[in-house]
């Protein structure tokens, strides 16, 4: 028999699953217009959100896209030939290679982000700022404790 508690974990499983496909779904229609899927947008965002010099390994990429080593050396390939990153040299390691925006991917990240902003802006119009906050704080706390399983796996 199924408990309350279970219940309560299939309602959470359940709706972030289906917004986790919505959004997907939502972005890659949104960046369409880029050029750019969704991969592509989160590498350069998290790139972007790193902050100046805009650079990290690989590694460090492959955890925040939840995606692959694999599947991310193909991603930063494609930013690759498109000129919106760039491999380097780690100034402290030069045994580690870091991924680093140039200007052009700079450029394409705070365009795209934009863009994204905006359209996602208006699909949630009806919630307010407050309620998108608290969404927010719930949703990386979630996040945080399925990164914590995740690693361990």
């Amino acid at each position: 028999m199924v408990g309350e508690r279970h219940r309560a974990t299939f309602v959470v499983l359940l709706w972030a699953f289906r917004t986790g496909r919505q959004l997907e779904a939502l972005l890659s229609d949104i960046l369409l217009d880029e050029g750019l899927d969704t991969s592509e947008f989160t590498l350069l965002s998290a790139l972007r959100i790193e902050g100046p010099p805009h650079r990290l390994t690989a590694g460090e990429l492959a955890d925040r896209l939840v995606q692959t080593t694999g599947g991310t050396t193909k991603t930063i390939r494609r930013l690759e030939d498109r000129g919106s990153v760039r491999r380097i040299a780690d100034p402290d390691d030069k045994r580690r290679v870091l991924i680093e925006l140039t200007s052009a991917g700079a450029e394409l990240a705070r365009s795209s982000l934009e863009l994204v902003l905006d359209a996602f802006d208006l699909d949630i119009g009806e919630i307010d700022v407050a309620e998108r906050t608290e969404l927010g704080v719930r949703i990386a706390r979630l996040s945080e404790e399925l990164s914590e399983r995740v690693r361990r796996r």
